[in-house]
């Protein structure tokens, strides 16, 4: 008998509907969705049977459809998601219906980086100084231990989104009045990390990590939204097992373990400081966005979606994998707002690494502006040498240009 899994996937983006592909390719599963926009074409028969919810968000929303699809299909064998902003509402969902998974303690203790970031400190390992400010006075003492500048989050947020720094005592007073800071919406200020900023990645089963993977931006996460028109670089190097990132791994396994996860995908922001010292930024219970997991797959010649998708539903890992490659997805953007104008040196940049092109999507000319941080359009390449791999993207954000106009 076929296994019910249900995955609550509200939006059909394509960085979606990779892992939702890859789960109904598995043997013995009815897939079945929780969407708020169902997908179309081809990628509307991935789904067995699926209930709309009017708002994507909404942890009752989510229950009350994972149970209405229980009644049509049977008890779920698992409830996947891997957007970020519901791991919570989908865990209790899990709990409530009594599936396997991530419980809601553990989601939250992910999802709320005061508590992450307080569990990891208790674990000894080396984490941002921050602080839940609810008043200005709260602000003052940490400004008075960390200095300036400072950065200001939700304790929610996810990455670097909605991510800003303050660099005096007068913008963190507006930054707080603006917020509304309040015991009842406090904001997480954390001391700014400064330096070279990585990425470390797991996939995670029966509590060990099985695989492990890193990456760098160029330049960091905070700095490319501060400017937008940044075309900026994420770059997996080839070689990760040397003396060089052995903070990062004990870093990284030590944050799952003190975090508590046992099955599933992990993303780590983590700096190196100036001085060489390391600290983690942060970590979330999902898969990297930014093209990470497709890059993941690339360096090791794997699918690293199915292998997500075997782990969360058959809690199985196939293993072992060679690090093959170095890969770097190079995101293009520009200077301006309103639509797409132009875009120039594509044919200088396909005829200087087109050969080493594995995947690329190019802005559209007259579509809107995109607001997310990984910009309108991106090219990823791949060879086996690092060196080669890092020119390779310095051509082509050199080369290529979009232009906006109102």
């Amino acid at each position: 008998m076929a296994r019910t899994v249900i995955f609550v996937a509200p939006f059909p983006l394509e960085t979606t509907l990779r892992f939702v592909r890859a789960v109904a390719r598995l043997d013995d599963v009815r897939l079945v969705g929780v969407v708020h926009e169902a997908p179309t074409g081809d990628d509307a028969r991935l789904f067995h049977d699926v209930v709309r919810v009017s708002d994507p968000l909404s942890a009752k929303d989510i229950l009350d459809a994972c149970e209405l699809l229980r009644r049509r299909h049977g008890q779920p064998w698992r409830i996947l998601s891997i957007l970020e902003a519901i791991q919570v509402q989908v865990a209790e969902a899990r709990d409530r219906l009594g599936v396997e998974g991530t419980d809601a303690r553990t989601a939250d203790l992910f999802r709320d980086k005061s508590r992450m970031k307080a569990a990891l400190r208790d674990a000894g390992l080396p984490v941002a100084r921050s602080r839940l400010l609810t008043s200005w006075a709260d602000a003052e003492g940490f400004a008075q231990e960390v200095g300036f500048p400072m950065v200001l989050k939700p304790p929610a947020g996810m990455g670097a989104k909605a991510t800003f720094r303050v660099s005096d005592g007068g913008a963190l007073r507006r930054a707080l009045e603006a917020m509304g800071v309040s015991a009842q919406r406090a904001v997480l200020a954390e001391e700014f990390l400064q330096g070279q900023e990585y990425s470390f990645e797991t996939i995670t089963v029966g509590s060990v990590p099985r695989v492990h993977s890193v990456s760098r931006y160029f330049p960091t996460c905070l700095e490319v939204l501060e400017s937008p028109w940044i075309q900026w670089c994420c770059m997996l190097p080839r070689s990760i097992e040397g003396a060089e990132f052995d903070g990062a791994r004990a870093m990284g396994f030590g944050a799952i373990k003190a975090l508590g996860l046992d099955t599933g995908m992990t993303h780590m922001e983590w700096f190196r400081r100036h001085d060489g010292s390391l600290a983690i930024g942060e970590i979330a219970q999902r898969p990297p966005g930014a093209n990470i997991t497709r890059m993941t797959g690339l360096a090791h010649d794997v699918d690293c979606y199915r292998a997500w998708a075997r782990a969360v539903v058959d809690g199985v890992f196939e293993g072992a994998w060679e690090r093959r490659y170095a890969v770097g997805c190079a995101f293009l953007r520009g200077i301006g707002n309103g639509r797409i104008a132009s875009v120039t040196g594509v044919r200088e940049a396909q005829e200087a690494v087109g050969r080493w092109v594995v995947e690329a999507k190019l802005p559209t000319v007259g579509a809107p502006k995109s607001d997310s941080y990984e910009g309108d359009g991106y090219v990823i390449v791949r060879d086996p040498d690092t060196e080669v791999v890092k020119k390779l993207l310095l051509t082509i954000i050199e080369t290529v240009r979009v232009q906006y106009a109102g």
